[in-house]
């Protein structure tokens, strides 16, 4: 959705002007959660614990099944990464 803003945000608006309908308005967005969102792009230390882990993650199964020549399935994914000492919930590694 932050994307489709950026995007149309010229057109629009974000925030109510006279004679306009902002884009926050027509998105179940608020304008404030448009602008954190955003900021995360420009500030790294603004990213919240949980998106800074799944980038962590998504790298780790990457490598796993890179390391395993493309071949594991998801059960296998899981096991050799908890065998690795990386905590992650099956339903975390993608099939």
């Amino acid at each position: 959705m932050i994307t489709f803003i950026d995007a149309h945000k010229g057109t629009y608006g974000l925030e109510p002007r006279s004679g306009s309908s902002p884009i926050c308005r027509l998105l179940p967005i608020a304008p404030s959660t448009y602008h954190e969102h955003a900021s995360h792009g420009s500030d790294p230390d603004r990213t919240p614990d949980r998106l800074r882990r799944d980038a962590d993650l998504c790298r780790d199964i990457c490598r796993v099944f890179e390391e395993n020549f493309a071949v594991y399935g998801v059960r296998k994914m899981w096991r050799q990464m908890l065998r690795e000492g990386i905590a992650v919930a099956r339903c975390t590694v993608p099939s």
